[in-house]
């Protein structure tokens, strides 16, 4: 029997193959410290004080934590019915752009928490339909999922900075933005949650749109292990086949599937559009949506394990920051590197050492 197939329990699935790859990541990581002449057990005390020490670091962490989140759960959703949605950047970006219309229209007349469900249903609304074509052309052309999701990106981005250059952006300005929006089209900073634990959060943007995410993985549970449409997912998932001669529609969960991973996508623009910078510019995603693909599969594309890897990703991106100013050798492409292990061995590599915990775990319970 191949070692794909033996069943493990779930504290050796999903705690402790994915810490063995972590750890690997991190000594590699620290080889590559070392050999540019820093102390790489220095470094991750740096890296780890500048991400967690205190509260403007955290609220900086947590931060980031929110769009790999959002965009992890985007991918995870579509990924449970053997879709892959590379294209959450795209969709986050047009997720701004519905979340900003919201905000410029209401923010003249209406308080915060009335403009945040409106811009919430528009996000998603807008995510959803940047996801609606390729999910159409999976469904009823058979058009391969990855390519028009990663095509659509492109797409988005060229439509977003013809807006912003045409049609948003400020008289006079030369930024490609919209103006900023008043506080009825901004999301409150979480000062009080930061407050609860004694900690100060300082300049960090970490704002309400974290809650939001939590909430959004409550929800996603319920919809994939809850649900008849989940249980759909999931069949459609493990086999088209299956779910063909078990009459589920293949064409309907495809297309359903997509619109909510482009909804939860474009939510994530709610973090930086409305929380941090409180207006719509150019290049806001930053790559979140690709990041998201790594969180969603080092979480094992489960909600909990999705919000633990954001975090992780959050560490290294803030962490990151603090460790390229106190070491300047340690540069901003250096970290990009770490990252870029973390993914390697917790992603592409996942399963690199699962023979070897197969046959040790076998011999175990034998024994």
């Amino acid at each position: 029997m191949s070692t794909a197939s033996v069943p493990l329990p779930n504290w050796i699935n999903y705690a402790l193959i994915p810490l063995i790859n972590l750890i690997l990541a991190f000594l590699v990581s620290g080889l590559v410290v070392w050999i540019i002449g820093e102390d790489p057990y220095e470094a991750l005390k740096l890296m780890l004080a500048g991400a967690l020490g205190r509260g403007e670091g955290i609220g900086f962490t947590l931060f980031y934590a929110t769009n790999f989140i959002f965009t992890g759960l985007s991918v995870a959703v579509a990924y449970h019915a053997g879709l892959f949605n590379i294209g959450s950047e795209g969709q986050a970006y047009l997720g701004g752009l519905g979340a900003a219309l919201v905000a410029l229209s209401l923010d003249h007349y209406v308080p915060w928490y009335v403009t945040m469900p409106l811009a919430i249903c528009a996000a998603a609304l807008f995510g959803a339909a940047g996801a609606a074509i390729p999910a159409w052309l999976q469904a009823k052309r058979n058009s391969h999922i990855v390519i028009t999701t990663i095509m659509f990106n492109y797409i988005i981005s060229s439509l977003m900075n013809y807006v912003l250059v045409h049609v948003l952006i400020v008289p006079g300005k030369m930024a490609p933005e919209t103006r900023t929006f008043l506080e009825g089209g901004q999301l409150p900073k979480l000062d009080w949650l930061m407050a609860m634990f004694g900690l100060k959060l300082g300049p960090a943007p970490l704002n309400v749109s974290f809650l939001i995410a939590l909430v959004m993985c409550v929800l996603v549970w319920v919809l994939i292990w809850r649900t008849k449409l989940g249980y759909e997912m999931r069949t459609l998932g493990l086999s088209r086949s299956v779910a063909a001669y078990a009459g589920i529609p293949y064409v309907k969960i495809v297309i359903i599937t997509m619109l909510i991973s482009g909804g939860l996508a474009g939510m994530m623009a709610l973090n930086p559009v409305m929380g941090a910078s409180a207006r719509l510019q150019v290049e806001f995603v930053s790559g979140a949506g690709f990041v998201g693909i790594a969180v969603s599969l080092m979480g094992r594309n489960h909600p909990i394990g999705i919000v633990l890897a954001a975090i992780l990703f959050g560490v290294l991106y803030q962490g990151g920051a603090e460790l390229s100013f106190d070491m300047p050798t340690i540069t901003r492409d250096m970290i990009m590197v770490i990252q870029g292990l973390v993914i390697l061995f917790a992603g592409a590599l996942e399963y690199m050492f699962r023979p070897t915990i197969v046959r040790i775990y076998q011999q175990i319970v034998k024994a």
